[in-house]
C-alpha cells in the first residue's frame, strides 16, 4: 500500500500557504497582534512539517516541491504587505524588499533556464541561503512585533542591514556554487 500524498506534513505545508493571505489581510487591517500570531503559527508549521516528514517517514515529492513554495508565498506576501501597507508604525524598507524579491526572481528564472536548456537539475540550498531565510523570517517577525507593540523601529536598522548582507551574500554564493560545482551535485561533505 502506498503512502498517502496528502499526509500530515504536507497538510501543514498547505496550511502555511493558506495562512499567507490571512496574514496580509490582517496587516492591511492593521490588526497587528493577530498578524503576529498568524505569523508565529505559520513559522511553527514550517518547523513541524519538516520534522514530521523526516521522523515520521512522510517525505514525498509533493512535499519537497510544496515546502519551498509555501515559504516563498509566506515571505513574499509578508514583505510586500509590511513594506507598502499604509498606516503602520514600522515598515520594512522598500530597498530591502526590492533586493529580496529581485534575488528570488533571479534564482527562479536561472533555475528555469538551466532546467530547460540542460535538463532537470536539483539545486541544493547552502548554509548561507538558509541563514538568509532565517534573517528574513526574523525581520518579518520583529517588524510585526514592533507594530503589535506600537513602538518605533529605529532599533531595526541593524537587522535590516544583516538581512540585506545575508540575502546578497547568499545570492553570490549560490552563483559561485552553481558555476564551480554545477547543479545537481550534492554538497560536499560538511556543506548543506
Amino acid at each position: 500500500m502506498s503512502a498517502p500524498i496528502l499526509n500530515a506534513a504536507n497538510q501543514l505545508t498547505l496550511l502555511r500557504m493558506g495562512l499567507a493571505p490571512l496574514l496580509v489581510v490582517l496587516v492591511l487591517q492593521r490588526r497587528m497582534g493577530w498578524a503576529l500570531a498568524t505569523f508565529v503559527v505559520a513559522a511553527v508549521t514550517d518547523a513541524l512539517d519538516g520534522l514530521i516528514a523526516r521522523l515520521g517517514g512522510q517525505q514525498t515529492t509533493l512535499g519537497a516541491m510544496l515546502d519551498p513554495v509555501a515559504d516563498k508565498v509566506l515571505m513574499t506576501s509578508s514583505f510586500i504587505a509590511l513594506t507598502w501597507a499604509g498606516g503602520l508604525a514600522v515598515t520594512i524598507p522598500m530597498w530591502l524588499t526590492v533586493v529580496i524579491l529581485s534575488r528570488d526572481a533571479i534564482i527562479i528564472v536561472s533555475v528555469a533556464i538551466v532546467n530547460l536548456t540542460v535538463g532537470r537539475r536539483i539545486f541544493y540550498p547552502s548554509m548561507l541561503g538558509k541563514l538568509s531565510t532565517v534573517a528574513q523570517l526574523v525581520t518579518i517577525g520583529l517588524v510585526l512585533l514592533a507594530n503589535a507593540a506600537g513602538r518605533g523601529g529605529e532599533w531595526l536598522a541593524p537587522v535590516f542591514a544583516v538581512t540585506l548582507a545575508l540575502t546578497v551574500g547568499s545570492a553570490l554564493h549560490y552563483v559561485y556554487l552553481t558555476s564551480t560545482r554545477g547543479p545537481g551535485r550534492p554538497p560536499e561533505e560538511g556543506q548543506t
